[in-house]
């Protein structure tokens, strides 16, 4: 199934059931979020691979998650805040830079990846994921916890903890949650020993 949707690069990688707040500035962002909210769509947020978030347009790379807006509010400081919530990952077949910059994207939906109850070699991943969510705000707070599913307890540690943006792209775009999760203790037992 492809679907025309705006991309929104950014240097960060997001999962699908993550959430994600930002402050929205650029005129076309302003106007991508405005057409989004008007006609409820959802917008592609997806990794730059070269380049940067504001000014011309970014190269990223082709694989991105889906994501809707689901809260947003006028800061104190005058910018649009937005929370997004990542849905599906997609692949880019085709882009369109605007006039404006912005990136208009034809996209694959990839196959989603599915719940998987957590097994009791695991049990630590979701212990620290919870030691994360208590010192963190909304939205990540208030989002839906599953912290009996593998799948999001992975998606939220790649998002949450350090590690190099490209790592956590290759996590995404593998889409093996047993890989991300042997991965991810892998790091962990690293800085523990560091």
């Amino acid at each position: 199934m492809s679907l025309r949707v705006p991309l929104f690069p950014l240097n960060t990688v997001m999962f699908p059931g993550g959430v994600l707040p930002l402050r929205i500035f650029e005129p076309r962002y302003l106007d991508m979020v405005s057409d989004c909210l008007q006609h409820d769509t959802e917008i592609g947020v997806i990794l730059i691979e070269d380049g940067n978030e504001i000014g011309q347009a970014a190269h990223t790379y082709q694989i991105g998650t889906l994501s809707t807006i689901s809260y947003w509010n006028r800061r104190s400081d005058g910018l649009l805040g937005i929370t997004l919530r990542g849905s599906r990952r997609f692949e880019i077949v085709d882009t369109e830079v605007l006039a404006d910059q912005l990136i208009m994207a034809t996209v694959d939906i990839l196959p989603e990846t599915p719940r998987l109850e957590i097994q009791q070699q695991y049990q630590g991943m979701a212990s620290l994921l919870r030691k994360i969510f208590s010192q963190l705000e909304p939205p990540y707070t208030t989002m839906p916890a599953h912290y009996d599913d593998l799948e999001w307890i992975s998606a939220r540690l790649v998002e949450l903890l350090p590690m190099p943006l490209d790592f956590k792209q290759e996590l995404l775009e593998h889409g093996d949650v047993f890989l991300r999760l042997e991965q991810l203790s892998s790091l962990v037992r690293q800085s523990e020993v560091g």
